[in-house]
């Protein structure tokens, strides 16, 4: 096997099995969904230990779908574990009725947390979500906004 297509299984090995393992955390099934990533290129830099997608990226689980123009992917090649994401320009993330949107948001494993930055809104139904700063920590289903303003629909019927 030559070394460039050496290099783009293992980061390709290395995505797999850390997004499979990162849709049971944030889905919390017991079943293991994989996560299919799209972009017009892909970088990897096994030296800096990188993954770069550009261009139309989208990743997709059974549940959860992240839109970007770039995501760059920080992993641990010793451990064959990713430690961040970044996500940049147009992110967009959306579970059944929810999306959150914003310039950039950066994912970290450690934490388990997703904080959205630059100008992020998050959307459900009518309801909308604003701030400077929205942090997801994906173990409690909760959000931090930061510099909040939101707006509830009142629905008919409802006092």
């Amino acid at each position: 096997m030559s070394k460039p297509l050496f290099i783009f299984h293992n980061v390709l090995i290395i995505l797999f099995i850390y997004f499979t393992a990162s849709a049971a955390t944030v889905t919390d099934k017991a079943e293991n969904k994989p996560v299919v990533i799209t972009s017009k290129t892909l970088t990897a830099d096994n030296k800096n230990n990188t993954a770069i997608f550009e261009g139309s990226v989208v990743a997709t689980t059974d549940d959860l779908t992240i839109y970007s123009d770039k995501m760059t992917v920080f992993y641990d090649n010793s451990e064959s574990k990713i430690k961040e994401i970044n996500a940049s320009g147009n992110v967009k993330v959306h579970k059944k009725e929810r999306a959150i949107f914003s310039d950039e948001a950066v994912y970290m494993e450690n934490e388990k947390k997703i904080i959205f930055k630059g100008h992020p809104k998050a959307v459900e139904g009518e309801n909308v979500i604003t701030g400077t700063q929205i942090i997801f920590f994906l173990q409690d289903d909760r959000a931090v906004v930061e510099g909040s303003r939101v707006i509830l629909q009142n629905k008919k019927g409802l006092k």
